[in-house]
């Protein structure tokens, strides 16, 4: 009887019952996950100190021996330590991206040129005339080997320091990396944070999808079925943000607390004036010519940056639910990549053809020993750091009638 009220008790029924249990069912299972995820985990501070010394080491070579030592390091980091959680998947498509930019690069150096000049040509392209005021830019013309060599080496730099980047990445957990930030930064954080975990949601929503797709024997691979899983992508992500909304206004997002106006300019002033000196002093730092001057500047800017920092924190009306620890292994992953950049700082002044083989003329590069084993301390963490934990949950996403309700609409 469609008329006849429901009982008391009685389960809701229909699509408004299947999309609430789907959603407190995957709720829950998301809240367990993040237990088990962040139960034992090292300080997410110490894994991105640590990949951040691997790219300051990067920044500091163009040997192509050096550069893939360290992303096999950071490879290997990853493999033993990384958990099976959502942001520990983007090491694939930094990799990737990497590769992608090395391949950008050369081709940009064949239909470019390169400036480095060269005797060994290898194709003539066909050159398009440039007029006068465009003189010093050519397109086509000689491609050399020389020149080659030159982009390679740039390419591979760059494509170490993208890998670095997603190491990091895929170890932190942005969510435990939040609550490390200081008070002044909060607001900030929770907009990176909710950017940098966009992507992986995204991939679970696709995920979970063409599992439903495959249970109603639908075809889940080509670009039809890609067409169709959108929409149900597009609005699982809008009840998202709308949760997302509802929770960060029920958490008082934004309230601040009433601080004089002297103290207000002087956090100003301290943040800024840091933020400015830890730029210049890193870039003292990767620069070839700039290490005598980049240590005592980004000491300094980093002194006034956490000054201000402590004083905007005070802005900040919030309280922390156990906060992570920096123990003595969050020590020693980050001490072993901060030895990774000073050592190899330190080699770069003494053995500058080891680190930078030149391009001209064309020579097989070699593997310094020292430089070699600095770079060999980064794999500590691989040893040192906690074991990853595993959700007692299988890896293949677990489809819930929410999915599944999404799908049948398609």
């Amino acid at each position: 009887m469609s008329g006849a009220a429901r009982p008391a008790g009685h389960p809701p029924t229909g699509r408004r019952a299947s999309h609430s249990s789907g959603a407190s069912h995957s709720s829950s299972v998301q809240r367990s996950k993040d237990a088990v995820y962040s139960r034992g985990a090292l300080h997410a501070g110490a894994w991105w100190l640590w990949a951040l010394g691997l790219a300051t080491a990067a920044s500091r070579t163009t040997n192509p021996l050096l550069l893939g030592l360290l992303v096999a390091v950071a490879g290997y980091v990853v493999a033993v330590r990384r958990t099976d959680a959502p942001w520990a998947r983007s090491y694939g498509a930094f990799l990737k991206l990497g590769l992608v930019v090395l391949v950008i690069r050369l081709t940009f150096a064949v239909l470019l040129g390169s400036p480095i000049p060269g005797t060994h040509v290898l194709v003539t392209l066909p050159e398009v005339p440039l007029p006068g005021w465009a003189q010093g830019v050519r397109i086509g013309g000689r491609v050399t080997a020389e020149g080659l060599v030159f982009a390679l080496y740039d390419g591979l730099k760059l494509a170490t320091l993208l890998v670095c980047v997603g190491a990091a990445n895929a170890l932190a957990n942005p969510a435990r990396l939040l609550k490390s930030l200081p008070g002044a930064l909060y607001e900030a954080g929770v907009a990176v944070v909710v950017a940098m975990t966009f992507a992986p949601n995204l991939v679970a929503d696709v995920q979970r999808l063409r599992a439903a797709r495959r249970l109603r024997g639908r075809p889940d691979r080509g670009v039809r079925a890609l067409l169709q899983v959108g929409l149900p992508v597009l609005e699982g992500a809008l009840e998202r943000s709308v949760a997302l909304a509802a929770a960060m206004d029920a958490r008082g997002y934004g309230r601040t607390a009433q601080v004089p106006p002297a103290v207000a300019r002087a956090t100003a002033a301290l943040t800024l004036g840091g933020l400015l000196g830890v730029c210049a002093g890193t870039y003292g730092l990767l620069a070839a010519r700039g290490a005598g001057f980049g240590l005592p500047v980004l000491l300094g800017g980093l002194a006034a940056a956490l000054g201000g920092l402590w004083l905007g924190g005070r802005r900040s009306a919030r309280s922390r639910y156990r906060p992570d620890r920096w123990d003595a292994r969050a020590w020693l992953v980050s001490g072993s990549g901060v030895a990774v950049a000073g050592l190899m700082i330190w080699a770069a002044s003494y053995a500058p053809q080891a680190l930078d083989p030149p391009a001209v003329p064309l020579t097989a590069p070699v593997l310094p020993l020292w430089p070699a084993a600095a770079v060999l301390v980064g794999l500590l963490p691989a040893f040192a750091a906690p074991a990853p934990a595993r959700a007692p949950y299988a890896k293949t996403p677990r489809t819930t009638s929410e999915d599944t309700g999404k799908e049948a609409t398609r």
